[in-house]
């Protein structure tokens, strides 16, 4: 049967206002009064309930999001010292829905020093409570209402033991916040279920360039120091927000279609991964081949100079590391195939999020199953082998980490412990069976539709088994089901042959790298 989702993001917060007449005009009346409150009286909690850290009930992450609004955009302005050991000055500014009465307004933040808060311009009581900042409006915030919440905190690249957020690089910072991190560098709501538009300003001082998600949207040079602006055109999730402040050259060229294309590459570096980069448009071409027209604005590849162990997808500015392109070991068709992989995340992933971290296999198992499929048709590695090696591990993938849909929750302080073969490989062994069972036409149809039908938005799991059936004309539930949620995997439509391994009892379980890290894929 299909697992129940999660509360939905817009239940009513457990602060929940009782609806009282006049309340805006009070509002009003107690306006100038708010506005005079002193610095250290806005950071004391009211004594009348204690705060308490929130959370949208993710199966996997039960804390992560917040109930009772839905953010708008961001506008996050950075400023970097020089130096990548030493905290940013930030402030971030929020707007925001408001789909509950509300008392008090939780944010995921942790790891900086809240300077200040102001909700709708005036100064406002904060506290934190867990991995939350905790926002205490002196009138509450209405159902209905747009209220801007500014944030003016510190952002420390420092993250001692936690697992991503700022990315130290030989030359500044890059971003890695998959899947709980981007809470670690702003106030946000951080959860792929609450995407919105964002707008960077980035101020760094000479001899630096920054670049972030989106297009430019200006540059103010003053003495010493240059700050970027950079738009999205697109709503995007938290978790997918990118920056990059380094001694970088940007590298511009026209996709298809007249895409703009950029790349940020180590300036020393640029020379040796001018290749690889030119391989973009070609890609982006085959991708639109498959699953339509590329769904943003703008691309481009981000190469740190850092040893991160992974790639990611961040929307419009791929992260990878430099070593990847520069390493005469990789072979082509591998060092192509993990491109592409993380440009179908642009399709599976950034433009159609998951609507849960559950749904991670929509993500993870199409990037894969495209990063396959490429493999095949330009390096000349059997898609039908990967599958066959595949539908042979899933048993042991699905006893260590779960089925692809139902994933087992990450160990305590490890959270990309999400992140295993049975989401990756698994995911696209599932596709794989679906396109046997549907055929190739019905499938590639699917493909297309779903990306169509959700572009900008979150699905889940049962979205795509209902469009599924839609395309293929018949009821796929009794197909699909045990493939997502079964703890053993079902017999392979047209190879009865294919046998799953023995399954040992797993030891214990311990995260394993994103399938698109170094080494994922090869043979």
């Amino acid at each position: 049967m299909l697992m129940p989702l999660p509360p939905h993001r817009h239940a009513l917060s457990p602060h929940r206002r009782v609806p009282r007449p006049h309340r805006h005009a009070a509002r009003r009346r107690r306006a100038a009064a708010a506005l005079l409150a002193c610095a250290a009286s806005v950071s004391l909690l009211s004594a009348s309930a204690p705060a308490v850290p929130l959370g949208i009930g993710d199966r996997l992450f039960p804390h992560l999001g917040n109930p009772g609004y839905d953010v708008l955009s961001y506008d996050l302005a950075l400023t970097y010292s020089g130096r990548n050991d030493q905290p940013l000055q930030a402030v971030t500014t929020l707007d925001a829905r408001i789909t509950a009465d509300l008392d008090r307004i939780n944010l995921d933040f942790t790891h900086g020093t809240v300077r200040s808060v102001e909700v709708d311009g005036r100064p406002t009581a904060f506290t934190g409570a867990g991995e939350d900042l905790v926002i205490t409006p002196r009138d509450g915030l209405g159902e209905g209402d747009v209220s801007r919440i500014t944030v003016r905190h510190t952002s420390d690249p420092v993250a001692g033991d936690r697992e991503g957020g700022w990315v130290s690089t030989a030359d500044g910072l890059a971003m890695a916040n998959q899947a709980d991190a981007a809470h670690l560098v702003f106030p946000c709501n951080d959860h792929p279920s609450d995407k919105a538009m964002f707008t960077f300003r980035i101020t760094a001082p000479d001899g630096h360039t920054a670049v972030a998600n989106g297009l430019p949207a200006g540059v103010d040079r003053t003495r010493g120091a240059t700050t970027w602006t950079y738009r999205t055109l697109h709503p995007m999730a938290t978790e997918l927000a990118q920056v990059s402040i380094g001694r970088s050259t940007v590298v511009h060229r026209t996709g298809p279609h007249g895409l703009p294309l950029r790349d940020v590459v180590p300036a020393r570096h640029r020379e040796q991964a001018e290749p690889w980069l030119a391989r973009t448009p070609d890609q982006i071409a085959w991708m639109e081949e498959k699953a339509g027209r590329y769904p943003f604005a703008t691309y481009g590849m981000l190469l740190a100079d850092a040893s991160t162990g992974f790639a990611l997808e961040t929307q419009t500015l791929s992260l990878f590391e430099r070593e990847m392109f520069t390493d005469p070991a990789l072979p082509a068709w591998y060092v192509e195939s993990i491109m592409v992989h993380e440009l179908a995340h642009q399709w599976f992933g950034n433009s159609v999020s998951p609507r849960t971290w559950s749904d991670l296999w929509l993500n993870e198992g199409h990037a894969t199953w495209y990063e396959a499929l490429y493999a095949q048709e330009r390096g000349g590695r059997s898609l039908e082998a990967r599958m066959k090696a595949a539908y042979r591990a899933s048993d042991g993938w699905r006893a260590a980490g779960g089925p692809p849909a139902a994933p087992e929750p990450p160990e305590p302080g490890r959270k990309i412990g999400i992140f295993r073969p049975n989401v990756y490989s698994g995911g696209a062994l599932v596709l794989y069976a679906l396109r046997e069972e549907i055929g190739r036409t019905a499938f590639e149809r699917l493909e297309r539709a779903w990306v169509a039908r959700h572009r900008d938005g979150t699905a889940g799991t049962s979205d795509f088994v209902r469009l599924a059936s839609e395309t293929a004309g018949r009821d796929l539930t009794g197909f699909l089901h045990p493939w997502l949620y079964g703890t053993t995997t079902p017999p392979m439509p047209g190879h009865p042959e294919w046998k799953a391994a023995a399954r040992d009892v797993p030891p214990a379980r311990r995260p394993v790298p994103h399938a698109h890290r170094a080494g994922a894929g090869r043979e």
